[in-house]
């Protein structure tokens, strides 16, 4: 039986059109789409999208529906499209974010959307950026949510499929008891993964987005087939009413950040931080004896001085600071490959002390601050102000800085005129182009 209360929940999942959506809202959509997309291109030269595409086409194989993975010409189940997929761009931790939640929406919705899309045959770009949009607004409420719900700190992936269902039941049109059978799936099934296990001990279990999207999915198309799992608490309890009461009053896609690092966001304050410093006094990195980042405790704990592979590289916080200090910039090839041999990068990574500071606690995680010293070989110490991460909802990453980050993930992996391609299909979506002329451009091999 539907609840009452999560009716208006529902409806406004099924029936908002693009043209109930503000403009700003669905060109900050457009955004949203072309940042992910140039992260899953960099993304997926690494092992952990080699090692879980194989994964998906072996076990799961396309059966009468089927879905592509980026950039790979393999065609597998929606199921394990959307794995796959939110993997990928999982395993380039430059993906969008929602402060409140501590995590990442985008990551698990766009490829549930596309892979639910494709194999149903639903290819209005129209019909794409609203509920890329719809994904934006149920994520970041069910992540938030979930955190005042349960005591422990969930990766994304753990709300993601709550949104990742409600997607595809919206795709696969189903009414709206069996849409709440689905979200009370996805719910029960997600990965309650612990977010701090991975800080700790950094691994290819990321953020559990792609598992996510890959339980929100299935639990979509088993609501279809009559599975039963209502209710989704973190939807439908009395505690987190308020969560949901601003749907389509408060549109919280324009809430999200942006990353112009590859690398946590906790790791991104004192980064900006050395960067000012550098800029502004023209030392290099020869010059510096060593560093002291000030920042908050879950920072802190990013305490990898010398990562062996790119996920402990992405989840540390003195080596991405020390590579850029030493490189002059921070991208995909700063934090993999032969960039963790760098024994310049090594010596200031290994040398950095981190200290938490009680005033930045205080304000986490709505925001994240730190401030450095660094202290140089000839005796002087260089002290930063308090830095936060740039591309913060109040500081939003420009139209033009997003398509320079686009281009710098996208060109070496597709080459300069496919992703100049896939950014004007992008521009036109719901204009003049729709999904299925995106999907050709994601799916063939560079």
């Amino acid at each position: 039986m539907l609840k009452v209360a999560t009716k208006p929940f529902l409806e406004f999942l099924h029936e908002t059109s693009m043209d109930d959506l503000p403009d700003d809202v669905v060109d900050f959509a457009r955004r949203c789409l072309l940042d992910l997309i140039g992260v899953a291109a960099g993304g997926s030269t690494t092992d952990i999208a080699r090692l879980i595409g194989s994964h998906a086409q072996e076990h799961f194989g396309a059966g009468e529906k089927a879905a592509g993975i980026f950039f790979q010409e393999r065609s597998v189940s929606p199921a394990g499209a959307a794995l796959a997929n939110g993997m990928m761009i999982d395993a380039l931790d430059a993906h969008d974010g929602y402060r409140p939640a501590k995590g990442h929406v985008g990551c698990s919705i766009l490829p549930t959307l596309l892979a639910v899309c494709e194999a149903e045959g639903n290819l209005g770009g129209a019909d794409l950026l609203t509920a890329l949009v719809l994904g934006y607004e149920i994520g970041s409420r069910a992540g938030e949510a979930l955190h005042a719900s349960a005591p422990d700190y969930h990766t994304s992936g753990a709300w993601g499929a709550v949104a990742c269902a409600a997607l595809a039941s919206r795709t696969l049109n189903l009414d709206l008891d069996k849409t709440r059978q689905a979200i009370g799936i996805a719910e029960y099934h997600g990965p309650r993964s612990q977010m701090m296990r991975v800080i700790d001990h950094p691994t290819m279990l990321k953020d559990g987005s792609g598992w996510g999207a890959m339980a929100g999915v299935s639990a979509a198309y088993l609501a279809r087939d009559g599975f039963t799992g209502a209710p989704a608490i973190s939807v439908e309890g009395d505690n987190v009413a308020e969560y949901w009461n601003d749907l389509g009053s408060r549109w919280l896609i324009l809430e999200q950040y942006f990353k112009p690092y590859p690398v946590c966001r906790w790791a991104q304050p004192p980064l900006e931080a050395a960067m000012s410093l550098m800029n502004q006094h023209k030392f290099s990195a020869n010059d510096i004896a060593h560093l002291e980042v000030f920042t908050f405790h879950e920072a802190c704990r990013l305490a990898t001085h010398t990562p062996l592979t790119t996920e402990e590289a992405q989840y540390s916080l003195p080596f991405p600071v020390a590579a850029a200090l030493v490189e002059g910039r921070l991208g995909p090839n700063e934090v993999q490959g032969d960039a963790l041999l760098n024994p310049q990068t090594l010596r200031l990574s290994q040398g950095m002390i981190l200290s938490e500071h009680e005033p930045y606690n205080e304000i986490f995680p709505q925001d994240r601050r730190a401030h450095i010293h660094i202290h140089l070989n000839d005796g002087t110490t260089l002290k930063s102000q308090p830095f936060s991460a740039r591309g913060d909802p109040e500081d939003h990453l420009t139209g033009a800085e997003i398509r320079e980050k686009f281009h710098a993930f996208s060109d070496p992996v597709i080459g300069t005129a496919r992703a100049t391609t896939i950014e004007e299909c992008i521009d036109e979506l719901g204009k003049t182009t729709g999904l299925g002329d995106l999907l050709p451009l994601l799916q063939k091999r560079p």
